[in-house]
C-alpha cells in the first residue's frame, strides 16, 4: 500500500478551503463578533463556520501543546474582551479554568457539553466501552433536530471533579511518579463525528451574539458537515484493511479516532507526555508489543522521539508520526480536514507496510 501526506485520503477529501469560495458572503457584516478558540483543530472549525464574517483568534498556536500551557496577557485580554469563547473543557484547557471565572457564562461554550458529542473516557487497560450514555434533544430554530441528522447520542462523564488531575501531578526529589489519566478523554476532535457536532454548536452560539449572521453560520455549518461527512467515508474505506493490525501510539489520544475506524492500540508509550515513562512503564509496554504482535509504533511532533527509542530498543518495528494537534499545519479552515486526514494515511501507511 503506497499513501503519501497529501495523496491517498488526503487528496480525495474535499478541500475545506472551498468554502470561502463556495459559502454564502452578501450576509456578513464589515465586522463579526470577537470570537477565540484554543487549539488548531478547534479554532478551525470555528473558522470554517466564521468564514464571509470574521476570523477566530487562535490561543495554543504553533507547535504548541495544551499540557502545561499558560496565558500571555495579550492572551488572557483577549479571552476576557471576546463575544465568544470556544473550548474543549477544563479536561483538556486547564490553563482556562480560572480566567473563565471572569467571562459570562452565556459567551464561553465547552465543547464537550454539546448535543450530539460522543465522549470517552480513559482507562488504564485502553478498553473503549466503558463510556457514559446522555441523550439530549437539540434543534435550532428553523426545527433542525441535530440529533436525529448524526444519529449519535451525547455520552457525558456526570462528575468533573477529577478532570484537573491529569495536570495535577507533582514529583517529590527521589521519588518516581507514575502519571494516570482518568476521566473523560478530551481529544474528542479526532471523531469527525463530533466535528460534526462542534460545527452544529459553533454556529447555534455564534447566532446569539450575531443574529444577523445566523443565515450564513448556519450554511457553512451545513457545508462544513457535508464535506466531513464524505471525507469520514473515504477514510473508513481506507482503513478498513488494517484494522485489528498492533500499533503503539505515543500517548493516549486517539480512541476516539481508533473507534470510529476499527482501530484498536496495544498501548502508549507515555501516559502523560510531559513526563518521561518510568521503567515498570517501559517492561509493561515491551511486553505488550511483544504479545500483541504490534507492527508499528507512533511519535508525536511535539515531543522528543527519544521516549519511543527506549520503549522499543532492540525491536524491528514500522514508525511513522501522529500529529493530533496540526502542529505542523498551518490554521485555518482547511486545517481540520488536512488533519485527520493525515492521521489516516500515517495509520494506513505504516500498518500497511509490508503487507
Amino acid at each position: 500500500m503506497k499513501l503519501g501526506l497529501r495523496s491517498g485520503v488526503a487528496a480525495a477529501i474535499l478541500s475545506f478551503s472551498s468554502i470561502a469560495a463556495g459559502g454564502i458572503t452578501s450576509a456578513a457584516h464589515a465586522e463579526g463578533p470577537k470570537v477565540v478558540a484554543t487549539l488548531k483543530p478547534i479554532h478551525s472549525l470555528v473558522a470554517s463556520v466564521m468564514q464571509g464574517v470574521g476570523e477566530p483568534t487562535l490561543i495554543v498556536e504553533g507547535a504548541s501543546s495544551p499540557h502545561g500551557f499558560s496565558l500571555k496577557p495579550s492572551q488572557m485580554a483577549a479571552v476576557q474582551d471576546a463575544d465568544m469563547v470556544f473550548w474543549v473543557g477544563p479536561m483538556m484547557e486547564t490553563f482556562l479554568v480560572k480566567p473563565l471565572e471572569n467571562v459570562d457564562p452565556s459567551h464561553a461554550v465547552e465543547l464537550a457539553e454539546l448535543p450530539g458529542m460522543r465522549l470517552m473516557n480513559y482507562d488504564e487497560d485502553h478498553d473503549h466501552d466503558h463510556e457514559h450514555e446522555h441523550d439530549h434533544d437539540h434543534a435550532d430554530g428553523d426545527g433542525h433536530d441535530h440529533d436525529a441528522d448524526h444519529d449519535h447520542e451525547h455520552e457525558h462523564e456526570e462528575d468533573h471533579a477529577d478532570h484537573d488531575a491529569d495536570h495535577d501531578h507533582e514529583m517529590a526529589e527521589g521519588e518516581e511518579h507514575h502519571h494516570h489519566h482518568s476521566g473523560v478523554d478530551g481529544h474528542l476532535w479526532l471523531d469527525p463525528e463530533n466535528a460534526i457536532a462542534i460545527a452544529d454548536g459553533v454556529a447555534d452560539a455564534l447566532s446569539t451574539v450575531d443574529p444577523d449572521n445566523a443565515v450564513l453560520y448556519k450554511a457553512n455549518a451545513a457545508k462544513l458537515r457535508a464535506d466531513l461527512s464524505a471525507q469520514s467515508e473515504q477514510i473508513a474505506a481506507t482503513l478498513a484493511p488494517v484494522a485489528g493490525r498492533g500499533f503503539i501510539v505515543f500517548h493516549d489520544a486517539y480512541q476516539y479516532f481508533e473507534s470510529r475506524y476499527g482501530l484498536d492500540a496495544a498501548g502508549s508509550v507515555t501516559v502523560n507526555p510531559e513526563v518521561s515513562p518510568s521503567a515498570a512503564h517501559i517492561a509493561e509496554m515491551q511486553d505488550r508489543i511483544r504479545d500483541s504482535g504490534a507492527v508499528c509504533v507512533f511519535s508525536e511532533p511535539q515531543f522528543p522521539a527519544k521516549m519511543v527509542d527506549v520503549v522499543t530498543e532492540g525491536m524491528s518495528l514500522n514508525r511513522a508520526v501522529l500529529d493530533p494537534l496540526g502542529a505542523t499545519l498551518e490554521p485555518g479552515p482547511a486545517l481540520y480536514g488536512d488533519l485527520i486526514g493525515a492521521l489516516a494515511d500515517s495509520f494506513a501507511r505504516c500498518l500497511g507496510s509490508g503487507s
